[in-house]
C-alpha cells in the first residue's frame, strides 16, 4: 500500500541498537532530492531534534548528504560522493542501528555509517518528504542478521547484534552449486575463535558433519543422518531453530538432525558464517 507523501509516524517502543528500519519505494522520475529523519518527537515549533537526517540530492553532482538537527541547529554535513539511487527505480533502503552508528544499505549493499550525535533511546519518530513514493515502511526489533559486505556475496559473514536466544530461527536459502565439492555454515563467537556449530556439507560424500570448535580444539564429529538433503544445482532452505539445550535443523520443510549445545552462553553466538560451493538468496533471523 502506497503511503502519503510526506509521510511522519510514531516508532512504537522507539529504537534500540539491533533494529531495523526498512523502506521500500520508487524514486520519482524528476525527482531533485528527497529525505529520511529518524527524530526526536514531531514537534514543528520548535522543531524536535533529527538524530539522522539522510538526505540523497540528485542535483549534479549527486550525492548523499547526512547531518543532525539539535535544538535547531544543524551540525557539520558528512557528504558520500556517490549515487545508488536512480532516478525513476525502485529501492530498498536498510538502516541498522548500532550501538555508536547508523548502517544504512540499499538495495542489497553497504553504503554508509554514521556516528551517533543524539541517544539512540531519544528517537521516536520517522518522517519521509521529498521525490518518491514509499510502499513499505517497517521496523524490526533486535532480529536481524546484518551482512558485512553489505550483500549476500561468498564467503558471507553477517552479525547479530544481540546474540541468539532460544526460540530464534535462522533460515537460509540458496542453490548449491552445479559441480560441488562443500560448503559450510558456521555460528560463531565474535570476541573469541570458537564455533558453537560447525555445518558442513560435502556434496560428493553426502556426509553432513556437525562439530563445534571450542578452546582452539575442535569436538566429536556427529555424522549420523537418515538422508542427505542437498545436490548439485539444487535450491535449498534451511532452517536452524535454537532451543534452550539445542539447535533444531530442517532443510525443504523436513526436520534433520539435532544438535545439543556446546557453548551455553547463547547471547554470546553472534556471527553467522555461510562459504563453499553454493549461492546465497536469503539469510534471516526471526
Amino acid at each position: 500500500m502506497l503511503q502519503t507523501i510526506p509521510f511522519s509516524g510514531t516508532i512504537v517502543g522507539g529504537l534500540h541498537p539491533g533494529d531495523i528500519v526498512l523502506i521500500q519505494g520508487t524514486v520519482l522520475s524528476d525527482a531533485d532530492r528527497f529525505h529520511l529523519d529518524l527524530a526526536c518527537g514531531s514537534s514543528t515549533k520548535p522543531r524536535a531534534d533529527v538524530a539522522f537526517h539522510f538526505n540523497p540530492r540528485f542535483i549534479p553532482p549527486p550525492c548523499i548528504v547526512c547531518n543532525s538537527l539539535v535544538q535547531e541547529c544543524w551540525g557539520r554535513e558528512e557528504k558520500l560522493d556517490r549515487m545508488p539511487f536512480k532516478q525513476g527505480s525502485m529501492f530498498e533502503t536498510v538502516i541498522l542501528v548500532h550501538e555508536d552508528v547508523f548502517k544504512v544499505a540499499v538495495n542489497g549493499k553497504h553504503v554508509l555509517e554514521y556516528r551517533h550525535r543524539l541517544p539512540v533511546e531519544t528517537i521516536n519518530t520517522f518522517s519521509i518528504s521529498g521525490r518518491i513514493s514509499v510502499r513499505t515502511i517497517a521496523f524490526t526489533a533486535n532480529s536481524a542478521i546484518f551482512s558485512e559486505a553489505g550483500d549476500l556475496s561468498i564467503p558471507y559473514r553477517g552479525s547479530m547484534l544481540k546474540g541468539l536466544s532460544p526460540g530464534h530461527h535462522i533460515t537460509i536459502t540458496g542453490h548449491v552449486s552445479s559441480y560441488p565439492h562443500s560448503f559450510t555454515i558456521n555460528l560463531r563467537s565474535r570476541g573469541s575463535e570458537n564455533i558453537a556449530l560447525h555445518l558442513n556439507a560435502r556434496i560428493k560424500s553426502s556426509l553432513f558433519v556437525r562439530n563445534s570448535l571450542l578452546s582452539q580444539g575442535w569436538g566429536h564429529e556427529e555424522l549420523e543422518l537418515n538422508r542427505f538433503p542437498f545436490a548439485p544445482g539444487q535450491y535449498f532452505e534451511m532452517i536452524i531453530l535454537c532451543q534452550p539445550h539445542q539447535f533444531k535443523l530442517a532443510v525443504n520443510g523436513d526436520h534433520l538432525l539435532d544438535y545439543l549445545h556446546r557453548v551455553q552462553d547463547l547471547s554470546s553466538i553472534d556471527q553467522l558464517e555461510v562459504m563453499g560451493d553454493l549461492e546465497l538468496q536469503e539469510v534471516r533471523l526471526w
